[in-house]
This record gives structure tokens, sequence and C-alpha cells, in this order.
């Protein structure tokens, strides 16, 4: 039977609605909405990506009538749900996690907008993530033939509206570069749009970070292409002091090693591990799927795997499942290391 440090069970507490049968004066029975405050100590955790829906199940500690204590239920979190989650023990990537999580954009220095005609995505780009601010859909009729007036209107006006998410969405304060990636000719007449309405309307945030906005090709403007634009040696040296750009240095690094100097390069919780204790990692790249193991021991080893790491000169790269740089690292066990010095033993050792 899998036990749990006492310090480290999780308290999940929110307000529930529940439909409950009463019997009624004409000695029938009547369904009416009742809100109870339920409390369940956390047993398991799904997320639905498509409903966007955490359900959260658990054995019921509160005493309420509809309820019984001990009796097991499942909770559903969605956005902007008040709930109440105590833990007596609260790690550092937990608070980091929910510091981000409360605001991902107040460390995203990097947007990219995706675009082709009729069809863009506002993406900015932090610590570990990547957050869809915007996308703009907008119907664009055929260039040739009469429809070519229509055209010229319903390009300026999905331009417009790409302009109108720019302005609303990105805070130059944060953010030190903005990217503009299309196929085609599109992201440079949206630039012409953007920089003449800009000296018309005076809109001084576009006329004074006028050089931090650049232009780069991507296959379309869909989320897939973001990686590909995100890779563009071009685009990497002009992004290169971002995080997101630090991330995908590190992992273009880590792949370099891996085929020029592989005993300098390795993958696996094990190898990772012998390593560590060897003390040759130099770059330590996870990902955070990994903290999110139901297994307590699993996740305490990892975080204090990245402490260690760092207390000993290391650095440490923690890659988000929402960030298209750590899909690639997931394929290799979700866990890799730049060695400081060669450990060509370990290809020895069983991962």
């Amino acid at each position: 039977m899998e036990t749990h440090n006492p310090l480290e069970i999780d308290h999940l507490l929110l307000f529930v609605f529940r439909k409950v049968l009463r019997d009624s004066a004409s000695g029938g029975r009547d369904a009416e909405r009742v809100k109870l405050k339920l409390e369940i100590v956390v047993e398991s955790v799904d997320y639905d990506k498509e409903g966007n829906v955490l359900r959260v199940r658990g054995k019921n500690i509160t005493e309420n009538d509809h309820v019984k204590i001990g009796q097991f239920h499942t909770l559903e979190l969605e956005l902007k749900r008040p709930f109440v989650l105590r833990k007596e023990y609260w790690d550092w990537l937990a608070l980091d996690t929910i510091q981000q999580a409360c605001d991902p954009t107040a460390s995203a220095d990097l947007a990219v907008i995706l675009m082709q005609e009729g069809l863009a995505h506002l993406f900015l780009i932090g610590r570990s993530i990547t957050a869809t601010r915007s996308r703009i859909e907008t119907s664009i009729p055929r260039k040739h033939g009469p429809a070519i007036a229509g055209y010229e209107s319903a390009l300026k006006k999905f331009f417009e509206h790409v302009l109108q998410a720019l302005l609303k969405h990105i805070d130059f304060e944060v953010v030190q570069c903005v990217v503009i990636a299309s196929p085609g000719f599109t992201k440079d007449q949206f630039r012409d749009y953007m920089h003449l309405e800009a000296a018309r309307r005076d809109l001084r945030v576009i006329i004074e970070n006028k050089s931090r906005i650049i232009l780069a090709h991507a296959p379309s403007g869909y989320k897939h292409s973001l990686k590909e634009v995100l890779d563009t040696p071009g685009v990497m040296s002009l992004i290169k002091d971002t995080k997101a750009a630090q991330e995908v240095q590190a992992l273009k690094e880590f792949f370099a090693m891996l085929t020029n100097d592989s005993a300098r390069a390795c993958y696996g919780p094990k190898h990772v591990e012998v390593a560590h204790e060897r003390l040759a990692i130099q770059t330590l790249l996870m990902t955070d799927t990994l903290f999110r193991n139901t297994d307590i021991a699993s996740r305490r080893k990892y975080v204090n795997l990245v402490e260690s790491v760092k207390k000993y000169g290391g650095t440490v790269h923690i890659f988000s499942s929402m960030h298209v740089s750590g899909d690639q690292l997931a394929q290799l066990t979700g866990i890799a290391a730049i060695l400081r010095f060669p450990l060509p033993d370990l290809e020895d050792i069983e991962m």
C-alpha cells in the first residue's frame, strides 16, 4: 500500500453546487440545488486539456448533510473559480509555478506574431512557457478579378485587428523583442501598415520600439511553426538575450554535444543521477512533467537534484510541456545533462 508523508498531503477546499432530493408536501420528492463546502484529501489529479478542466479526486473530510466524511468525491477546478489548496510543505518549484501561473506574462520577454493572410496568432514566450494571447481570424476574398477591392479592404481590416492585439498584449517594459513571421510577404505588408498607422496616429510605443520589431519567415500562421521560427539562426542571434532563446540554445548545445562528444552528454534519470554523484553536471535540462509525479519521493528527488546542481555551480533549465522545446526534451525521457568532463563509462550503465 502506498504511504504518504503527512507533510506532503494536499487538502483542497471548494464550494460546489449539488442537486439533492427533498420530500415535498405532496408526498413526492423535489430536486433542489444546494451550495456545499467540501474539503478533500487529494488522492489523484486529472487534467482535461480540451475542456480546460482540472479534476481532483479524494476523500471528503468536511461534515455536511449531503456528503459523508470519508466518501470519495471528485471536484472540478475551472478557470476563475476560487478554491483553497492547503499544503504543509511548499517546495521552491511549487511556489515558483504559482507565481508564474498568477501572471505568466510578467516574465515573458519575447513576443512572436505568426501570421498568414486571414490568420494570426500572438504568443508571449517567457521562462519555460508559451502563452497564446490572441488569435485573429478574418475571411479574405480572392485577390484576383472583381473581388480585388474587397480583398484590399479585408486585408486592411485584418491588419488592424493584429495591430490592436499587439498594442493590447505586448508590454515593451517587459518584452525585449517582437518577431513577426509569415510565409510570403504578409509580414512585410503588415509591418508597412503598422509603421504608417503609427506615424498617422502618433503611436509612440511602436515608433520608439521600432528597432525591437523584426521579421522572419514562417511556414504558416499556426502554432506548430513557432519552433522553426525560433530555430532560425538569424532570429536566434537577435533574440539571444531572451529566456526562450537561452533554453532553445541550451537544447541545441546538448544535441550538438551528443553528436560530437557523446561522452560529455547524457540523458535518462539513471545516467543523470550517476553524473551528478560525480559532480560532472555543467548544465541540467529537465521538463516540468517530472515534478508533477504523484509519487512524492520521486518529485522530492528531482527537486533536490535541481537544488544540488545549482549548489555545485551548475546551470539548470526547466522546460515546460507548454513550451515548444519542452516537447523535444520529453522525447529523451525529459531529463538530460551537458557534462563538465567526459564520462564514457555511463554507456555501460543500464538506463
